[in-house]
């Protein structure tokens, strides 16, 4: 039986989905944006800027899933420019340490709200 996550820690959903879905030992977290969970506003500024922002928000919502970036199996990064790929790639580094999850990374010709970048996650549950 599946059951939704729903976090405060991390902003809403803005359309007509879950934060995250948990099944079967996995929780499949939704692409995430650079949003500020307490105001709701996109967060200005350079791509690790965003980026920070978009993996403070995946780690919240995995955290309320029994989770942590520490379990990620697998992301997808999503970027507008490929570009940018450098500093996004130095920000994810840090997040995820030695802990390195499978990756795609790709660059799409927009993201929702018009951000730098969106990533989403699989993970299992500690």
């Amino acid at each position: 039986m599946k059951s939704i996550v729903k976090t405060d820690a991390a902003p809403s959903a803005i359309g007509p989905y879950s934060q995250a879905v948990v099944w079967q030992g996995l929780v499949f977290v939704s692409g995430q944006i650079p949003l500020d969970p307490v105001t709701g506003s996109l967060v200005d500024g350079d791509i690790a800027t965003q980026t920070r922002q978009v993996l403070r928000n995946l780690d919240a919502i995995l955290r309320e899933a029994g989770s942590s970036l520490g379990s990620v199996l697998k992301t997808t990064v999503y970027l507008r420019d490929m570009g940018e790929f450098p500093l996004m790639n130095q920000v994810y580094a840090e997040f995820f340490g030695e802990s390195l999850p499978a990756r795609a990374t790709v660059e799409v010709s927009r993201l929702p709200k018009d951000v730098a970048v969106e990533i989403d996650a699989v993970a299992t549950v500690v």
